[in-house]
């Protein structure tokens, strides 16, 4: 089952409580099925159905739905390796998505990208990108694209607090508010890098800061809760389509997971963990829908029926789909050029 990137209305104003019912629900479903998706990614890793580097987005979830909410389907997105749920919520299908994870022909990437490296050009989804902060000089350099074609486009650049260490980063900033490029620049923070806390590896503890010196417009955003994610996105979203160049958002957010399937996350305390557990964004808004009367217990089942029985299907897609044929090994690498290169 393919999900359709659409936008769902709401009601005029700010407050959280004016999202139309057709908001929460698309929010629920778009994070439930992220989280189960990772949920049986987690259990096939175990079984050895899928090899190599591993990163769940478990956690986060509340981001990927209102950054999908707040944006349109002709907007770009570049982002991490930690990306199965932002792929997921831009309208990649859980059985091409859990094809690709398996290795098997017919993932998002014919199988060769494996869990970092998602890809999409029918949905604008340039990544999933393996190489830390990588993706930051590619998604400003998709906005130059857009700002040079003269679309109302934006490119959504998307990286961690570890990659915001990253020497490219400020090169980024500087060039794309010296050329006011249509960019939204989101750092999700999950309070670690690979295994360090913010704490320990920077001066600057607020990230937010980071695009002080740029004087690029930034916000700190709470990354637990759908609405938040969507109010800044869309004021972020306003502001770069009226010409005025990027915008930085630090969304706080937190990984349940240890950094990959690897890991143990030994370097967190229990009480750390269950801090945040305690504002777990997929049970809380689950929780929010009924006693706020948003929807019933009954259309809430209903939605997380329909999204088991997808992850099944997903699943045994993934088994049943073929590895790719060897020959696949010298195909995609190069890209024949349109015009005719000179060669002294």
């Amino acid at each position: 089952m393919t999900q359709v990137l659409s936008k769902p209305k709401a009601s005029k104003g700010k407050k959280t409580a004016e999202f139309s019912k057709e908001m929460y629900l698309s929010w629920f479903e778009t994070m439930f099925r992220i989280r189960k998706f990772e949920e049986r990614t987690l259990m096939a890793y175990g079984q050895q159905k899928i090899r190599g580097f591993c990163h769940v987005y478990i956690g986060q979830e509340a981001i990927a739905a209102g950054m999908t909410s707040a944006l349109t389907s002709d907007d770009s997105v570049a982002t991490a390796y930690r990306q199965h749920g932002t792929a997921i919520s831009r309208g990649l299908s859980s059985k091409e998505c859990m094809a690709e994870l398996f290795g098997k022909a017919t993932g998002c990437v014919k199988g060769k990208g494996g869990s970092m490296h998602f890809f999409s050009k029918e949905h604008r989804y340039f990544g999933g990108n393996g190489i830390v902060g990588a993706q930051i000089p590619i998604g400003t350099g998709i906005a130059f694209a857009e700002k040079y074609k003269g679309t109302t486009n934006l490119c959504v650049t998307m990286f961690g607090d570890g990659a915001a260490r990253q020497g490219a980063l400020y090169e980024a900033f500087n060039m794309a508010m010296t050329w006011k490029l249509p960019v939204l620049y989101i750092c999700e923070n999950n309070q670690y890098a690979m295994g360090t806390s913010v704490e320990r590896t920077s001066n600057v503890k607020e990230l937010v800061k980071l695009g002080a010196s740029f004087d690029m417009p930034s916000e700190s955003v709470d990354g637990m809760k759908p609405e938040s994610v969507h109010e800044a996105l869309t004021r972020a979203a306003d502001h770069i389509r009226s010409g005025k160049g990027p915008y930085y958002l630090e969304i706080k957010t937190y990984r349940y997971k240890g950094h990959s399937v690897s890991d143990p996350a030994n370097y967190r305390t229990k009480e750390e963990l269950k801090s945040y557990m305690d504002m777990d964004p997929v049970k809380s808004l689950e929780a929010r829908l009924v006693s706020d009367k948003i929807a019933s217990t009954a259309e809430v089942n209903k939605i997380k029926e329909k999204i088991k029985s997808e992850i099944d299907e997903a699943v045994a897609f993934a088994e049943a789909s073929p590895y790719p044929d060897p020959s696949e090994l010298w195909t995609d690498n190069y890209m024949q050029a349109d015009y005719p290169y000179i060669v002294d």
